[in-house]
């Protein structure tokens, strides 16, 4: 692993220095992720998407807490799922990382990946140049190999220079940013078992050819997809953090405005985009401030204790339940401005953490959203218990 690093720097160093046609040929593959960016600059605007409340707040804790663990978004084909995701980019606030580092890497975390080498100096990371860059939303095609998605050996720098070289795949540019799959559930068996070793353990292993690399790869987990087209395996649900259910909306003055909003965009997307530039501003002032607040937020046993008998009596497996409310609500306080975690705020989320860790009871007539509500108004002594 070190060793194959190490030369693949050198490498790269001496094709710089000599100013060969090598530049020419590498420069496509660190224009990649730019140019995709460039692409989603012209996204219809976050601000300007018409309903879908629970999608949009559920993206939104994820940025203020990413610890929550993603969002699987369910619903109807034509509702907007997709196009909400992508518009996701331009309200996420600017990251700084290690000046062209593949890995999206802050300084001490360069510093302390580069630092277990042996026999080399410690580096210290105010030394390291670094710069500001957009979030990384990458998207991952369902037809995609696992070398796309993993990494793979470098063909070129094989074939010119006979080092075996590692080509990062998606999970690397994806790291501290957002990994988003549409039609999650026709996503490939052994895709999913990739992306749940690497949220479980936060890092991708590749062993390839004689190539063992460990790189970082921490980011938010974001899928889409039509239940009629299938269910999710109950492992990868389990990852998703929040659940967010997207239905057709009914209300003709909604739909009228969905069209015309539409229309606007296609006819004059730069137009459109600078009539939203001041919504989209201030979401991201406010998703910034509520990250900063989010460190001083509290919360009382008393709440805590509410949380975990409303998980208890829905039948909830395991305490990934307690875990995701605990840290969605705290998010959601500080999205208000508040530094206290109340029962209402728990109220606000309780059924996009639940929703999809209910046990499945095929004679179940009662809706999961009514049937988490009913139980949290159980625990609150807002109604009797049965």
């Amino acid at each position: 692993m070190t060793q194959t690093e190490t030369a693949a720097k050198k490498n790269a160093a001496a094709k710089a220095k000599a100013g060969s046609d090598a530049p020419a040929t590498q420069e496509p593959k660190k224009a990649a992720k730019p140019a995709a960016k460039k692409k989603s600059g012209l996204a219809f605007p976050f601000t300007a998407i018409v309903g879908q409340e629970e999608m949009k707040l559920s993206l939104i804790l994820n940025i203020i807490d990413p610890r929550i663990g993603g969002v699987l978004v369910m619903g109807h084909r034509g509702t907007g799922k997709s196009t909400t995701v992508r518009a996701l980019a331009e309200v996420l606030p600017l990251i700084y990382r290690v000046r062209d580092d593949i890995y999206n890497r802050t300084p001490e975390q360069y510093a302390e990946g580069d630092g277990v080498k042996k026999g080399s100096k410690a580096i210290d990371p105010a030394t390291l140049k670094t710069e500001k860059i957009p979030v990384p939303v990458v998207d991952l095609p369902l037809g995609a190999t696992e070398d796309r998605v993993c990494g793979t050996i470098d063909i070129e720098q094989a074939l010119t220079s006979g080092i075996k070289a590692f080509e990062p795949g998606l999970l690397a540019q994806a790291n501290r940013g957002f990994l988003y799959i549409d039609e999650v559930n026709l996503l490939d068996d052994h895709l999913v078992d990739v992306l749940l070793d690497v949220a479980a353990s936060g890092k991708n292993v590749v062993e390839r050819e004689g190539i063992s690399i460990r790189h970082p790869a921490r980011f938010v987990l974001v899928g889409s997809g039509n239940p009629e087209e299938g269910e999710l395996r109950p492992q990868l649900l389990d990852r998703f953090g929040l659940h967010a259910r997207i239905i057709t909306i009914f209300d003709v003055a909604k739909r009228v405005d969905i069209v015309k909003r539409r229309r606007e965009f296609d006819d004059d997307p730069d137009g459109f985009m600078k009539k939203y530039n001041r919504e989209q501003l201030k979401l991201q002032k406010k998703i910034q401030q509520a990250k900063e607040l989010l460190p001083q937020v509290t919360m009382n046993d008393s709440v805590l204790t509410d949380i975990a008998r409303l998980c208890m009596n829905l039948g909830i497996d395991g305490h990934r339940g307690e875990l995701t409310i605990t840290r969605t609500a705290h998010a959601y306080a500080a999205f208000q401005g508040a530094k206290e975690v109340t029962m209402d705020h728990v109220r606000e989320i309780a059924g996009l953490c639940l929703r999809h860790r209910l046990r499945k009871d095929p004679l179940e007539t009662l809706d999961a959203g009514e049937k988490i509500e009913r139980e949290l108004a159980k625990v609150l002594g807002e109604a009797e218990a049965v």
